[in-house]
């Protein structure tokens, strides 16, 4: 009878909802647009709906084939699955019909935006079975699944993406996507672990992947700042000056993100983090600031 009452937490904890932020992403279009309306926002939200389910779909065939290595883990082991609260038929089940529920609201959108879920689908699933255990390539493909978030929402809204927001994507999700990694290796280290369960790194890997993670974040600032020298700033922005606030501000943002982690205490996603990290938040509200003053011509 315990068993059955925790079962629907359970099946929601395996969904990973807090995971579902990522998918605010699909707005991110639309605001740098900044030709908001209410069907607009109400298309971007059924985007929303769709890109979660299926993104908690693949979160559970994860966990499914993670179990070994989850359960060696010191926080992972919690898990539904790898904890035995949840069954793996029952994953099996959850994983599929996550998926069919995805799908017709997905079609609901548009079939442009279907194709670019199913483009979704199919990396995630390709990162979950394979590519997650290859060094480098995963981090690579967790920032063209971040930007894959980002053409969605650009597909539902009818929005053309810019190339400077696309640029600036795939450098500062790569760096996210590094910060994870290195985190988790930092993790290991402290554990005196050589390799992690289920992928390509190795503790000897921490100094070149904290190489990695501070150069990616650092261009993805380059490519902020060479927007706002550009002619095309004043497309979108009365005063862009104020950007260069914004740049200063992520520059700050991203050499916390590299000293926390490099501590030991990046134990989240680094969004999941930075939600939850008042430096972080302030750093956000900055930024917003500065924006919306490059918008309105000052503060």
């Amino acid at each position: 009878m315990n068993k059955l009452v925790l079962m629907p937490a359970a099946m929601l904890k395996a969904m990973r909802p807090h995971q579902w932020l990522k998918n605010l992403l699909i707005f991110l279009p639309l605001f740098a647009s900044q030709n908001i309306s209410l069907g607009s926002l109400a298309i971007g939200g059924i985007a929303f709906i769709s890109f979660s389910l299926v993104a908690s779909s693949v979160y559970v065939t994860n966990d499914l084939m993670d179990l070994e290595s989850d359960r060696l883990h010191p926080r992972k082991r919690l898990r539904p699955f790898a904890s035995e609260t949840l069954s793996v038929t029952m994953g099996q089940i959850m994983a599929v019909a996550l998926a069919i529920a995805s799908a017709p609201i997905a079609l609901y959108v548009g079939s442009e935006f279907a194709v670019v879920w199913l483009t979704y689908l199919f990396i995630t699933l390709a990162y979950s079975a394979y590519l997650k255990r290859v060094a480098i390539l995963d981090i690579l493909t967790l920032s063209i699944l971040y930007s894959t978030r980002i053409v969605a929402g650009g597909v539902a809204i009818d929005v053309q993406l810019s190339f400077w927001l696309l640029s600036f994507s795939i450098f500062f999700f790569f760096f996210l996507a590094t910060i994870k990694r290195f985190g988790e290796i930092k993790e290991h280290a402290a554990r005196e672990k050589l390799e992690i369960a289920g992928r390509g790194y190795r503790t000897e890997d921490l100094p070149a992947v904290s190489m990695i993670a501070v150069s990616s974040g650092f261009v993805s600032v380059v490519v902020l700042a060479l927007y706002v020298s550009s002619p095309d700033v004043v497309v979108n922005y009365s005063s862009p000056e104020f950007l260069w606030g914004a740049c200063a501000t992520l520059m700050f943002w991203v050499s916390y993100i590299v000293l926390v982690t490099n501590r030991g205490e990046m134990h989240d996603d680094p969004i999941v983090f930075a939600l939850k990290d008042r430096t972080s938040l302030i750093c956000l509200l900055v930024v917003l600031g500065f924006a919306t003053a490059a918008v309105r011509g000052g503060l």
